[in-house]
């Protein structure tokens, strides 16, 4: 079991298949994104358990979309948003590839993402480029990749801006922004 905001435990998965985000980055992640989360549209890719999504949902996001290629994962985050979810709360779960399901959501901006991937995958800029390309973050709006220290690293992207880095451990996040003239490389 997992605790997240209010003391509300989740069921999680079994085994290291999926690797939940640690509850201090969790912690530092919403304690950065206070007061946007409430009433926002959450975007949480590679979602695993809902963990992030869930929290989410306990903060007032009035919408959460998630997408998960686990057959297991997507079962258990589905459970977690439904025991959170309150019936003035939007969730929606997809099951697949990250990189084809967000064709999906084209044109359907987002408030927040936050995407945590496998760290050693090949999916993060085929994925940020897409959020920039089917205009999934809106323009006040951010993204949050979780990252490990070996592998992928934080690189510019046609659309997005790298705003800032945070670390914690050898957990990363880096934060993108919608690329504007005064935030262009």
């Amino acid at each position: 079991m997992l605790r997240i905001y209010g003391n509300r435990a989740l069921k999680t998965l079994p085994g290291e298949a999926t690797r939940p985000t640690a509850a201090r980055v969790r912690e530092a992640l919403f304690n950065i994104w206070q007061g946007r989360v409430a009433g926002c549209r959450w975007l949480d890719l590679c979602a695993g358990s809902g963990a992030m999504g869930a929290e989410a949902l306990c903060r007032g996001a009035a919408e959460v979309v998630g997408i998960e290629q686990s057959a297991a994962a997507y079962a258990v985050a589905r459970e977690n948003w439904q025991r959170v979810a309150q019936p003035d709360q939007v969730f929606r779960l997809f099951k697949g590839d990250v990189v084809n399901q967000l064709s999906r959501l084209k044109h359907q901006p987002f408030d927040l993402i936050y995407f945590d991937p496998p760290y050693i995958s090949d999916l993060y800029d085929p994925v940020l480029e897409r959020i920039a390309r089917y205009g999934l973050l809106n323009p006040t709006g951010e993204v949050a990749v979780e990252h490990g220290t070996n592998g992928w690293q934080p690189t510019e992207i046609s659309g997005l801006t790298l705003v800032r880095q945070k670390h914690y451990g050898t957990t990363h996040l880096a934060f993108y922004q919608v690329s504007s003239p005064d935030n262009s490389p």
